[in-house]
């Protein structure tokens, strides 16, 4: 099994590069990284040959502060032997040993300086001559006083150590005195005085004195109960009993004979009234259904992971190093620590990104699995009770290519008119309306139709129940046509084709048909599963059957939800209104959006202020698969973002805050630095372009799709860069940007502000306003294609043949010549070819130019075909007879994005 370099280079006490070096040297392949993976080959070369490092490491494990182990040896290897250091006789002596004078006995462990002392062998060991002796002891008559004091006071087994001492003293010191005697230097040192005893306490005393004490404070009788005290069951109708009995004593109507006997039926009575109480009834019954609901699926998704492997976490990226460190389960201080190993600096609340976070859990043995932000707040969605759920209308999504009649089909079941308000006829917003079709009520989402609006058909089939595909007879199976197909069976949810402006000259449902066969869409009137309706959505043809086919659709689907229960939802739209703020257009998809209820949707939370229908009239409530516009979030979240209501607006803060935290950790750490790669090429490309673009948009759907289709014009020498893209009226802040970062600014069916307009002008930023996304698509592409670098061509414009060569002094050499073909004029560049290679010039990037074309005596601007001149080639004087000279020019060609 693989390990990291970094957790090898840790076991083997060796640097990382060192390995990486010796691994090299010995032909295998790895690179310097933390990291990289060591083979389990390498690694058996890795132990062969840093054994002595492993050695050293493991003792440095052993060492212990404080009192060594008994029998702790040394692994390291002997140390080579000492040079000699002369031929010096050495005279042996022996010391006494010191008196044990401590009671205690500590077990001798031999130092590492007697290991290394005992392998050196009796030729090693130096010859050194005694000079003299110092005697670290104390005064002998400051020893005697000190050891008649302690004399007193040690324990008989000490003091016959004290004179098994004392003989080996007086044994050494015989030997001292057979020795011949030599001077002595004896140094004194003070001497540490230690605790002394004065006296000892028997502490045996105070718990006797004790126990008597508590002996006489309990009398028999309390003491023969203690013993005889034993458990007695106590029934129901004890207690009631006892019950009745205090209640009668305290009111003074009779003794214990005057109790009532209670029945069992009333006993059980009462059980059942107290256990109603507890459980509660009506909405507190739901709530206790709901809360158990919740308990049990809790209790399901913990044993759930308990059956998993306990090793995996899941996180999500750029979370802090305290967050990570709670989930490792270790301290904030190892996973600081373990950085530092690793080379990187951190502190407790720095974010840690991906790579970082894989290499820590390896650290700790630990297997990740990273998750998004919004499946880590996401929380566990409650089921509702069978009983609860009542039918609620469909949401049906109409899609389909750019004008082939969605609009208009949902204008005619409205009986208004919505694309006349859209700019140049075609929807550029999800719509969401509320019909009612004959006693039931649908709700119908209108998207976008241009091929930029990809993101918006996707998010409009994942919140739908049928989609309706709308196509032109009178057109083919367009491409938004296919991918809006592909979008609905990505979604899984049934579709109905409707065939549009049969009423119109070349209209041929079969042929639409037909095509939808060829894509294995077989419709129900040629044998296959998809219902499919002709009608002219103009004229209002057959238009109630397909409502009627819808119907069906949905019947067969059951749709239900449950409105008592807190609102759950998808954003459609959101915007900045200038009078009302923030505007969301939500889709309630379960419960009931009420004024008041705190909401999150996505980075941004709040409370609802106040509600709108699709109408434009105001409402209180909505309930399930109804559109309304809400007020009262503090920012313009996402189309397609989830919308859910908590208990609390703190609770949906503390949510959208922590999505925020994450999002903008991800934005900040998103790829914006260059690699060296990339720094190279550009500096190879030489002419390297950025073009920085600003977006303000109505609605966040149209921003993103616009800044979604401005960044995918980006050539290889041009980048486009969406600096900022936000909803609302382009202001000041915006110009000061562009300003700093050289941008234009694009404002989608927005207008500058005044105080805008003129910060713009003295800065001298440029901003555009469009109407139509195609216009803005359309312009910026011709900015791109400005931007980028000609393409140069060379053409031939002349050939001219050398009949004769004439040699003038301080002029040179000069070509009597034939124009063969072309016209060869004075700044014409040129080339000299000689047996079809060309001689000059041969520099690459060189030009040859002209220093005189002259006929007869006269100067001329140019020669035409068949006509003779003569000329001279600037610093070159080497021509001959049949050389051909060539004139060329490079002409410029602007390049397209096409």
């Amino acid at each position: 099994m693989s390990k990291r370099l970094v957790k090898v280079a840790s076991e083997l006490n060796v640097g990382t590069a060192t390995i990486v070096e010796h691994l090299v040297a010995k032909g295998y392949e790895i690179e310097n990284r933390p990291t990289s993976k060591v083979s389990d080959e390498m690694y058996l070369e890795l132990l062969k040959e840093f054994q002595y490092s492993i050695a050293v490491k493991q003792e440095a494990d052993q060492l212990v502060l404080g009192n060594p182990k008994p029998g702790a040896k040394s692994t390291l290897p002997p140390l080579p032997p000492l040079p000699p250091l002369g031929k010096v006789t050495e005279k042996p002596k022996e010391e006494a040993p010191a008196p044990k004078v401590q009671e205690e006995v500590v077990e001798e462990v031999p130092k590492k300086e007697d290991v290394i002392k005992a392998e050196i062998t009796e030729e090693m060991k130096p010859k050194v001559k005694v000079v003299g002796k110092i005697d670290l002891d104390p005064p002998k008559a400051q020893k005697k006083e000190e050891k008649v004091s302690e004399q007193e006071e040690v324990p008989a087994p000490q003091a016959q150590k004290e004179a098994e001492g004392k003989e080996e003293a007086g044994s050494a010191a015989t030997d001292d005195k057979e020795a011949p005697t030599e001077k002595v230097v004896r140094a004194e040192t003070p001497q540490l005085q230690g605790l002394k005893i004065l006296g000892k306490i028997d502490t045996k005393q105070f718990e006797k004195k004790k126990k008597e004490k508590t002996e006489d404070t309990e009398s028999p009788d309390a003491q023969k109960r203690k013993r005889k005290r034993t458990r007695r069951k106590v029934s129901t109708a004890d207690v009631i009993r006892q019950q009745g009995r205090g209640r009668g004593q305290r009111k003074g109507k009779g003794g214990p004979d005057d109790v009532k006997e209670v029945s069992q039926k009333e006993i059980e009575d009462k059980i059942k009234a107290t256990m109603a109480r507890i459980s509660g009834g009506g909405k507190n019954k739901r709530q206790k259904i709901r809360r158990d609901n919740r308990a049990e699926k809790r209790e399901k998704q913990e044993l759930k992971e308990l059956e998993q492997d306990n090793t995996t976490v899941e996180l999500t990226e750029f979370i802090s190093v305290s967050e990570f460190a709670s989930l490792m389960n270790v301290s904030s201080t190892d996973v600081i620590m373990t950085c530092m190993n690793l080379g990187v600096i951190v502190s407790i609340n720095q974010r840690l990104d991906a790579e970082l976070i894989e290499l820590l859990a390896d650290e700790f043995d630990k297997e990740i699995k990273f998750v998004n932000a919004e499946e880590a707040v996401e929380e566990v969605e409650e089921e509702d009770a069978p009983e609860d759920l009542r039918p609620r209308a469909p949401i049906v999504t109409v899609m389909g290519h750019v004008d082939h009649g969605k609009t208009s089909l949902l204008d005619y079941i409205r009986n208004a008119t919505v694309a006349e308000g859209e700019a140049g006829g075609i929807t550029q917003h999800i719509g969401a309306y509320e019909v009612k079709v004959g006693e039931k009520k649908v709700t119908f989402l209108d998207t976008p139709g241009h091929e930029a609006f990809t993101a918006m058909r996707a998010r409009g089939a994942k919140v739908t129940d049928v989609v309706v595909i709308i196509i032109a007879a009178d057109d083919n199976i367009m491409p938004q046509t296919k991918e809006a197909i592909s979008h609905a069976q990505a979604a899984g949810v049934p579709m109905i084709f409707a065939i549009n402006k049969i009423d119109k000259e070349g209209a041929s449902p079969e042929r639409i048909k037909q095509e939808l066969a060829s894509m294995n869409l077989l419709v129900e009137e040629w044998g296959g599963t998809y219902q499919s309706q002709d009608i002219s959505a103009k004229t209002g043809l057959n238009v109630d059957k397909l409502l009627e086919k819808i119907s069906l659709e949905a019947e067969m689907l059951e749709l239900k939800a449950n409105p008592d229960r807190l609102a759950t939802g998808a954003v459609i739209e959101a915007s900045l209104d200038k009078g009302r703020g923030y505007v969301t257009k939500i889709l309630v998809q379960n419960g009931t959006l009420s004024i008041g209820d705190s909401v999150s949707a996505g980075e941004y939370a709040g409370r609802v202020k106040a509600m709108f229908n699709d109408r434009g009239k105001k409402i209180k409530t909505a309930g399930p698969a109804v559109p309304v516009l809400v007020l009262g979030l503090n920012g313009a979240p996402q189309a397609g973002e989830k919308v859910k209501v908590y208990p609390s607006e703190q609770e949906a803060r503390e949510v959208a805050t922590r999505r925020s935290q994450i999002a903008r950790e991800q934005t900040n750490r998103a790829s914006k630095r260059i690699s060296l790669d990339e720094i190279g090429r550009r500096l190879a490309l030489g002419s390297f372009k950025e073009l920085n673009l600003i977006v303000k948009g109505d609605v966040d759907g149209s921003v993103e799709a616009l800044s979604d289709s401005l960044i995918k014009l980006s050539q290889e020498s041009v980048q486009v860069n969406v600096i900022h893209k936000a909803v609302g009226q382009i202001i000041e802040s915006d110009v000061l940007l562009a300003s700093a970062s050289d941008a234009i600014i694009i404002g989608f069916q927005v207008r500058p502000s005044l105080g805008a307009r003129k910060v713009a002008e003295k800065e001298g930023v440029e901003i555009k306003t469009y109407s139509i996304i195609y216009e803005a698509i359309d312009e910026v592409t011709k900015a791109i294609e400005g931007m980028l670098e000609p393409d140069k061509e060379e053409k031939i414009v002349a050939q001219v043949e050398v009949r004769e060569v004439y040699k003038i002094s301080k002029v040179g050499t000069v070509a009597g010549c034939f124009v063969q073909d072309g016209v060869i004029t004075r700044n014409t560049k040129i080339r000299i070819i000689r047996d079809g290679i060309v001689i000059y010039p041969t520099k690459e990037g060189a030009i040859a130019e002209l220093a005189s074309l002259k006929r007869f005596k006269e100067d001329m601007r140019e020669v035409k075909t068949g006509l003779e001149c003569g000329l001279s080639v600037k610093n070159f004087n080497d021509i001959k007879v049949g050389d051909v000279i060539e004139g060329y020019v490079i002409e410029e060609i602007a390049q397209t994005l096409n």
